[in-house]
């Protein structure tokens, strides 16, 4: 996970080929907005770096995602710009954009630009093209058209930041994507494998499609039901503070919890739960804590990360269960909205999430109130 690349996520459109009042992007596929497909399969990839370019009418729909947000223009190339403009201010070395309204694409494709982006300083996904290509007039065949060296473009396309931002710069029109940008400014642009899974969604028949392609990959993944269950264990020190994080939720209290994140003791022992149930390690092989960029960073992006990366795998998140074992502060006037946190963040059903708490009856550290101990269950489901 690198802050040296950053994803642009191209979302700002209105869909109008699409028709109907809600735009394409933020239409529910498989039980989940678009978009929130699309977003998984980057955090999945390893890239916490996410803009989110929209709409300005968009914004409430798309902060619970938790990203940068951006306001695009009329158009992508506006779009994609405005974004660009933005990176400027921390420039990062890589930059990938993608149609957000490809919820498909897969983590070996972004892997195989990104390592393409190694020694090229752009590359792109494609398919070559193998079907007859005509040439129309007046409803009738007008001609035929050589198909050899001709490919379907795809998206992330990925470029060397610093010199896409001069392209960009340096070419004030429209144009039909970023290559193409990059290449009108001298860049040479690497070709990488497509997939015929990673559809745009632009009409309504590529909906159905969209579906049958998740049913599919689910089905060729596992043809039985798989449940995995994980438990995760945190503790935190008290220091000096007037409140605590704890499930996302600001609590007061005279004292605060010491850690190298914010030290959200509920969300830790979930985060690490989800990991277990994933055979994926521990928070700390996610985000190490020798890495400065960690320090003091909200636990919602340890949860979130951990959230899309069982999605990315083909889980469910059944249910999860969190109990804190304290003296004070006092839990259960937070509970509630404890529980909304942890949904909103794992993006599931308030109903499968239980938040409790208990004390050690004054034994132990809990006891002598020096500390908060946290102890979470998961389960994870693919069917």
């Amino acid at each position: 996970m690198s802050f040296d690349t950053a994803v642009i996520l191209v979302a700002a459109g209105r869909g109008s080929r699409m028709g109907g009042d809600l735009p394409k992007q933020w239409r529910d596929l498989a039980g989940q907005p678009v978009l929130a497909h699309t977003v998984a399969a980057f955090r999945a990839a390893g890239l916490e770096r996410i803009l989110l370019v929209i709409h300005p009418d968009d914004h409430a729909r798309a902060e619970p995602f938790g990203l940068q947000l951006v306001h695009g223009g009329v158009t992508r190339t506006e779009s994609v710009r405005a974004a660009l403009e933005m990176l400027a201010t921390d420039a990062p070395a890589r930059v990938l954009i993608h149609d957000g309204a490809r919820p498909l694409i897969e983590v070996a494709q972004i892997d195989a630009v990104l390592e393409a982006l190694k020694t090229h300083p752009a590359a792109a996904p494609a398919l070559p093209v193998t079907d007859a290509l005509w040439r129309g007039a007046a409803g009738k065949v007008a001609g035929t058209q050589p198909r050899d060296g001709l490919y379907r473009a795809q998206t992330p396309q990925g470029f060397d930041f610093p010199a896409l931002l001069a392209a960009y710069r340096a070419h004030p029109e429209e144009a039909a994507d970023d290559v193409a940008i990059a290449q009108a400014a001298g860049m040479d642009v690497w070709i990488t494998q497509g997939s015929e899974a990673n559809i745009k969604l632009t009409y309504p028949a590529d909906f159905q499609r969209a579906e049958q392609i998740l049913i599919a990959h689910r089905k060729t993944e596992s043809q039985t039901m798989d449940i995995r269950l994980g438990n995760g264990f945190d503790v935190h020190a008290f220091t000096e503070g007037d409140h605590c994080w704890i499930c996302g939720i600001k609590v007061p209290h005279d004292k605060a919890l010491l850690g190298h994140s914010d030290a959200d003791v509920g969300m830790h022992a979930l985060t690490d739960a989800l990991y277990g149930a994933m055979a994926e390690g521990d928070i700390g092989r996610h985000f190490p804590p020798s890495d400065p960029q960690w320090k003091g960073a909200e636990s919602h992006i340890f949860l979130r990360h951990a959230a899309d990366l069982a999605r990315a795998k083909g889980f469910a998140i059944s249910n999860c269960d969190v109990t804190l074992i304290c003296e004070l502060p006092k839990i259960g006037p937070h509970a509630e909205s404890m529980r909304a946190m942890l949904a909103e963040i794992m993006q599931i059903e308030v109903e499968r999430v239980s938040v409790k708490a208990t004390t050690s009856e004054r034994l132990g550290f809990t006891g002598r109130e020096e500390g908060i101990a946290s102890i979470a269950t998961a389960t994870l489901v693919k069917s």
